[in-house]
């Protein structure tokens, strides 16, 4: 069975001359809670990775008892506390709804995240405050190593894709979506690779 470098490889000659260039795929998954996950995606949105990081060591140093603040820990603190680590108030709205929802059920734990579908996961994280198609994407990505995953929203998924076809401008998302069923089953590894394109040429 080929790898999904020689599958992309195999069906476009513009891939294959990236991932000569890029090397072997180093898309890597970080297992834990769809809950952290999410806090962590919101924690990051619109922000530059340092700054996010930052905001996030400052919550997690709210709680040296804990490797990650759990959900009823971090809803039984005064927002005016965690606003100072940096939160926006539209972002503490969104990470306390996560916190409220996981503690009813509606946000799942790893395990029952892990027999759920993409389109079932996706259509049910949603339905929370802050949390868009893109973030259950990186989520389904990044957290729950799902192969088959384009985020056709993605600015440096289309603009990886722009400067690989030497594009004047980036497909619609709907169009690169249709572009990348090709690509099914790696969808998440074309997307690694696009993301490498926007940074490179």
């Amino acid at each position: 069975m080929n790898s999904p470098e020689e599958y992309l490889s195999n069906i476009d000659p513009d891939f294959a001359k990236l991932i000569q260039r890029v090397g072997p795929s180093r898309l890597a998954v970080t297992p834990r809670s769809p809950y952290e996950a999410l806090v962590r995606a919101v924690a990051h949105q619109q922000l530059h990775g340092k700054a996010a990081e930052a905001i996030l060591r400052r919550l997690t140093g709210l709680f040296p008892e804990h490797e990650f603040p759990p959900p009823d820990a971090l809803l039984g603190r005064e927002d005016q506390e965690l606003r100072g680590c940096g939160l926006s108030a539209a972002k503490l709205a969104a990470i306390k709804d996560i916190a409220g929802k996981t503690l009813d059920g509606l946000v799942p734990c790893a395990e029952d995240a892990a027999i759920l579908e993409n389109e079932a996961l996706i259509e049910r994280l949603t339905a929370l405050r802050g949390v868009g198609r893109w973030t259950v994407e990186m989520l389904l990505i990044f957290t729950l190593g799902r192969p088959d995953i384009l985020p056709v929203d993605d600015f440096g998924v289309r603009d990886g894709y722009r400067k690989l076809k030497a594009l004047e401008a980036q497909p619609k998302p709907k169009a690169l979506a249709e572009i990348g069923e090709a690509w099914s089953p790696h969808r998440s590894t074309a997307a690694w690779y696009l993301w490498r394109a926007s940074e490179l040429i």
